[in-house]
């Protein structure tokens, strides 16, 4: 494939957008913004989403959704959660059936409980289901925009369209794996951002690596549990976009969900903290989507039900821990397998 088409033109869409020029693929970057567009155009920078990183020049960017959603051999989606339909549904009638539809967006829509692969797949009467790529895994844009080191995964039904997706993206420092369970691998990067939410507040609170550990390792098996309950592979959340994708955004502050967990810890209000940064927070959403979620499939999730406490209950982050950590005693094994 020769050209490809983004949208948006945030931080990760940037980031892959590059990761595309480095491979001689022509790009065009969709945004709503005559103002980015220009400056992506005209300076190849993006300071908002990528402050500091000189983009390729190679790289185009467009307001019109009709010129990109015609351009590309390959239309990748990231768009956040709450705008994909909009998005989608915009871009629809010039979306022709053998272009390959991928997305990289890490949540569910709130009031649907759909996957962006649902939403895309809704929207595009012409996509057959099944047909959408998934992209996921452990990924700060900030150091892919950096060419370091870094694997994804890329998900889908189809064996050959994955392996199309591997081949669109694979470089010297983007190596990508294919993956058959697209399902698994949209919870897992979803509902990873709720944890991490958990995380910073671990840190914000001082509580050292012992308590992140058993948060991340207990978190997981939330995440396990849900997933398996929803019909996805075990084996799926012991991979890039399960266990990976946690250890990273748990542990990095590049991660805009735990730095909003960290600062809620320090006092902060969630209002506060999303108006200083300015850019959306997954988990946010992600943390109501998932307690839906786990009363619809009736699974025990204590912890996202603790952070959906501290998010729009205004209880403290502190007595959500003490709260997690005086629960009934149980097995570990029997509590980890309970639902799969």
């Amino acid at each position: 494939m020769q050209k490809a088409t983004i949208f948006v033109a945030g931080s990760w869409g940037t980031a892959l957008a590059n990761v595309l020029a480095d491979n001689g693929v022509d790009v065009l970057l969709w945004t709503r913004h005559a103002s980015q567009a220009e400056e992506i155009n005209q300076r190849s920078t993006n300071d908002k989403y990528v402050s500091g990183s000189v983009i390729a020049n190679t790289i185009r960017s467009t307001t019109s959704i009709q010129e990109a959603a015609t351009y590309g051999e390959a239309l990748i989606f990231v768009a956040p959660s709450a705008a994909m339909r909009e998005v989608v549904r915009a871009a629809h009638p010039h979306i022709h059936d053998n272009q390959l539809i991928i997305h990289a967006t890490k949540g569910f829509e709130a009031h649907t409980l759909e996957r962006m692969s649902q939403v895309i797949e809704h929207e595009l009467p012409q996509c057959q289901p099944g047909r959408v790529v998934v992209l996921s895994g452990p990924s700060h844009a900030e150091e892919v925009i950096r060419r370091l080191p870094t694997t994804i995964v890329v998900a889908s039904q189809s064996q050959e369209l994955a392996q199309s997706t591997q081949d669109l993206l694979i470089n010297s420092y983007f190596r990508v794996y294919t993956n058959l369970d697209p399902l698994g691998v949209e919870i897992a990067g979803a509902l990873k951002n709720v944890i991490a939410l958990g995380a910073g507040m671990s840190d914000g609170l001082g509580y050292g690596d012992n308590a992140k550990a058993a948060l991340i390792t207990r978190g997981l098996a939330e995440i396990t549990r849900l997933g398996v309950a929803m019909g996805s592979q075990p084996a799926t959340f012991a991979g890039l976009a399960g266990v990976g994708d946690l250890v990273v955004t748990c542990t990095s502050q590049h991660s805009r969900n735990w730095r909003t967990g960290y600062q809620l810890a320090q006092g902060k209000t969630l209002s506060q903290i999303l108006d200083e940064l300015g850019m959306v927070v997954e988990g946010v959403r992600t943390t109501q989507a998932a307690i839906a979620l786990s009363q619809r499939y009736g699974v025990e999730m204590p912890i996202a039900a603790q952070l959906h406490e501290v998010l729009f209950q205004g209880k403290h982050p502190r007595s959500a821990v003490e709260d997690l950590m005086g629960r009934v005693k149980t097995d570990e094994k029997e509590h980890f397998s309970r639902s799969i």
